[in-house]
């Protein structure tokens, strides 16, 4: 290695670095996938705990027991998702043949205008019984696997839940666990890195929960003004969404202007595409720098990577798990950052100091 210029040697060593972690962090990806039924309650729960200890904290200041804090901050959970899944669940029942009819014109408008010489929506309707036939077996597997996934997901809540209160109900005791097993000489440095990475998953989460809401809302106002029909369960999906950074506010404004051009025709879904392009100025100018100021910023293609990446590896639940898990990433690094380049304190009396008094 000695007869080989110090530029390679150099390149040798950080090459050798990154396969090292690649080859780690790919092996840590695959136990995660392989032990998800434990893994994704976890990352569900630590979400979950980032969004809801401020409300605990309070409760815990105003001398409730800590005990009784987490179980009703969980069981407020309980009551406004399940409130929220109600109103959305109606909304979209009552909205939902509206939206889909709509959906179906717009592809037969689009059908008509752009599709191949010789097919049609009839063309697809007359094949379905031979495709019925032909999959069937495929199909009724399907639905099996869908009721075990079903269950499977069912379980994961509950555990989250779970998870969600002993969180809660132990946080004071989880920095000195954290110590307890931090390698000797580094309980301060891993402290400060698990504070960081939390504080930026809790910023996340907090200022994603209240700009969703901001979206929803004044996409629905928007289209209700226009009179395009579901406004209501378009707002709930644009809401849903918005937990998708970039992607999903595109994929649920995207909807709600196929409807407005179906149900309304082409002027009315220029107006909702205005809109649905208002509020996403009105968030990316206005509504991110100033709610999430104090959290880990990302540019969007950072943003847009880790999404891809978080589908590749678990679907739409990866692309859920994926920006704020990235967040805590950018938080320890910035931690590390700020730690070892920061300048030398000053020493003895007399003696100077490289960064100054």
């Amino acid at each position: 290695m000695r007869l080989l210029p110090e530029a390679v040697r150099r390149l040798a060593a950080w090459c050798a670095v990154v396969l090292l972690v690649s080859g780690v962090g790919y092996v840590g990806i695959r136990l995660c996938a392989e032990l998800r039924t434990a893994v994704v309650p976890v990352l569900l729960a630590l979400l979950g705990s980032a969004l809801l200890g401020p409300f605990h904290r309070r409760m815990v200041k105003a001398r409730v027991n800590r005990s009784v804090a987490a179980a009703v901050t969980c069981v407020a959970v309980v009551a406004v998702v399940g409130g929220a899944v109600y109103i959305v669940v109606a909304a979209l029942i009552d909205s939902g043949d509206e939206i889909v009819a709509s959906l179906k014109e717009a592809a037969r408008g689009l059908t008509r205008h752009f599709g191949a010489a010789g097919t049609s929506l009839d063309d697809v309707a007359s094949n379905a019984r031979e495709l019925l036939r032909k999959f069937g077996g495929t199909a009724a597997s399907g639905v099996i696997s869908g009721v075990s996934v079903v269950g499977e997901s069912i379980a994961m809540a509950v555990l989250a839940l779970l998870l969600v209160f002993f969180f809660l109900r132990d946080s004071d005791r989880a920095v000195d666990g954290l110590r307890a097993v931090a390698p000797r000489g580094t309980a301060d440095t891993v402290e400060a890195m698990a504070r960081r990475a939390f504080r930026a998953v809790e910023g996340f989460m907090r200022g994603t929960t209240l700009i969703a809401f901001i979206d929803a809302v004044c996409i629905s106002v928007g289209l209700l003004v226009l009179g395009v029909p579901g406004a209501a369960g378009l707002g709930a999906l644009v809401f849903v969404g918005a937990y998708i950074p970039y992607l999903g506010a595109f994929l649920s404004g995207g909807v709600a202007v196929l409807v407005a051009l179906a149900d309304r025709g082409f002027v009315i879904a220029l107006w909702a595409l205005g809109v649905v392009l208002a509020v996403q100025v009105l968030e990316g100018h206005v509504l991110q720098p100033l709610i999430q100021s104090r959290t880990v910023q990302m540019h969007p293609a950072v943003v847009m990577l880790t999404i891809t990446a978080g589908a590749s590896v678990a679907g739409i639940l990866g692309m859920l798990l994926a920006v704020p898990l990235t967040a805590a990433a950018f938080g320890v690094m910035y931690e590390l950052r700020e730690r070892y380049t920061a300048p030398p304190e000053t020493g003895a009396p007399g003696t100077p100091s490289a960064g100054g008094s």
